[in-house]
């Protein structure tokens, strides 16, 4: 018997309407996707899983991606989460953790609402949100996710702690003290020390290399149509993925908008090998419509464009380092 807890990301928009505060009040956890029917039939394999949602959502769809992608989702909260597990909800620049402690549930009254499958939660932090400056880059990154839920099982330690600490019953110890004060220096040199974007776009190439990039080059800026950075990743050996970057060497203010990654796309789409990710890195701050067209890109063509702010960024340095590359 597998009695590791896992974790998850949910983001709690069923219909794009958000329903986090709905959920803190009912002390539950929502999806949408409501007029699925019989989705928690323990019987139910993959594939006709799968059908019920694709002839209900997308059945005038030339293809199964976006059913596969919701089905995967809804898969995920009704198969897979257990008793016990943790879930966080990003919500802003904060976030929730909660436990689950009920199997799903269907609240047939809820079904006009598309808030009709849910799952009762125990809030850790008394139920307050906890700030996103406190967690690591790698969680923070995670709870970027671009779709309803991810896997976050590998960060079930940091995502303890981060509750432990907003809760006050884990004192910041000296690693933590000196974490915090490092990544708020390393922001401070990013913004106002003696680096360009020149300087800036070879730093991100290093860092590239250091989080384990096969290949990083700087696109000539003779050839650049919207990617800054090209870096080639080997996945399990075999699978190469190839991500294009755009990078913003900004102040805080004013945010990165929708037109930088309107850039990156148009970069994206003139490579001629095909990216499987993209990201913009600013040293500033990012917008809403940024992230919202970010998403829209994400459901329409399957490439995810993670946004990277300074913040993000400057953990990324302090947490892997950066070497003369």
């Amino acid at each position: 018997m597998n009695n590791k807890k896992n974790a998850y990301i949910l983001r709690i928009l069923p219909g794009g309407v958000d329903k986090v505060p709905e959920a803190l009040e009912s002390n539950q956890i929502i999806i949408g996707w409501s007029e699925a029917f019989g989705l928690i039939d323990e019987n139910l394999t993959w594939e006709p899983f799968r059908k019920i949602i694709s002839d209900r959502y997308y059945s005038k769809e030339t293809n199964m991606r976006k059913a596969g992608s919701a089905s995967g989702h809804m898969w995920r909260f009704i198969k897979e989460m257990k008793i016990d597990d943790l879930v966080v909800i990003p919500y802003g620049a904060s976030f929730y953790v909660a436990r689950i402690v009920s199997d799903v549930l269907r609240i047939e009254s809820m079904v006009s609402d598309d808030s009709a499958y849910r799952r009762d939660v125990e809030w850790l932090n008394g139920k307050k949100p906890i700030k996103r400056s406190i967690a690591r880059a790698a969680f923070i990154s995670r709870m970027k996710t671009l779709g309803t839920t991810a896997s976050a099982s590998d960060l079930v330690e940091e995502i303890e702690e981060c509750v432990q600490i907003a809760d006050q019953k884990l004192k910041p110890s000296f690693n933590i003290d000196l974490h915090q004060k490092l990544v708020k220096e390393t922001l401070h040199e990013l913004r106002n020390g003696r680096i360009d974007s020149f300087g800036f776009e070879h730093l991100i190439k290093t860092l590239m290399l250091q989080l384990g990039a096969i290949e990083a080059y700087v696109v000539p800026r003779s050839k650049d149509v919207g990617a800054d950075i090209i870096a080639r990743f080997l996945v399990a050996g075999s699978f190469q993925q190839t991500v294009a970057i755009q990078a913003k060497h900004w102040q805080a203010k004013p945010p990165v908008g929708k037109d930088v990654v309107k850039q990156l796309i148009t970069g994206i789409e003139a490579e001629v090998e095909p990216v499987t990710f993209g990201m913009v890195i600013t040293t500033g701050e990012i917008d809403d419509e940024a992230a919202i067209l970010a998403e829209e890109y994400f459901s329409e063509k399957g490439i995810k464009i993670e946004l990277v702010d300074g913040e993000q960024f400057a953990k990324l340095i302090v947490e892997h380092g950066v070497v003369k590359s």
